[in-house]
């Protein structure tokens, strides 16, 4: 009931987005934090990742597997991280950990690694539910632009 509640809440914030087309940096990470779980200290990190999404320049999502996303925010802002082409995260024996690792910008401004952006907090995002709210804002876009037209 409560994971309805917070999608249904983030649809009506995040309505009025549907007539600029694509949602901002604070609305992605608004929508994010909707779907994610409570903190938790860690998570299992195999070497690489499945993928990343910018939500500002203090937060972030990691995708480990397809299926498995983290919300990570930072504790302040991150250079470039709006703009990197690439990053890495910082791990110890194959864990990431709140407080103790950082994401570092790869490839952006001068060329060389970024400063290490030290990670705050990290939520488990329920992947299946953002998904299932990306795909109703954009059936709402539709529908929006449907009935605009003449």
């Amino acid at each position: 009931m409560r994971k309805l509640l917070v999608t249904l809440i983030a649809l009506a914030a995040l309505a009025g987005c549907a007539t600029t087309g694509k949602l901002s940096s604070d609305e992605r990470l608004a929508l994010y934090r909707a779907h994610a779980g409570e903190p938790v200290k860690d998570f299992q990190y195999f070497g690489s990742l499945n993928g990343w999404t910018e939500l500002g320049d203090s937060a972030l999502a990691v995708w480990t597997r397809p299926s498995e996303a983290y919300l990570l925010e930072l504790m302040g802002p991150c250079i470039d991280l709006d703009f990197a082409p690439a990053i890495s995260v910082t791990n110890q024996m194959g864990r990431v950990s709140a407080r103790f690792d950082s994401v570092i910008v790869l490839g952006a401004g001068l060329g060389g690694p970024g400063i290490p952006c030290r990670i705050q907090t990290i939520r488990p995002v329920d992947v299946k539910g953002l998904r299932q709210t990306e795909k109703a804002l954009r059936e709402a876009r539709l529908q929006e632009r449907e009935a605009a037209k003449p």
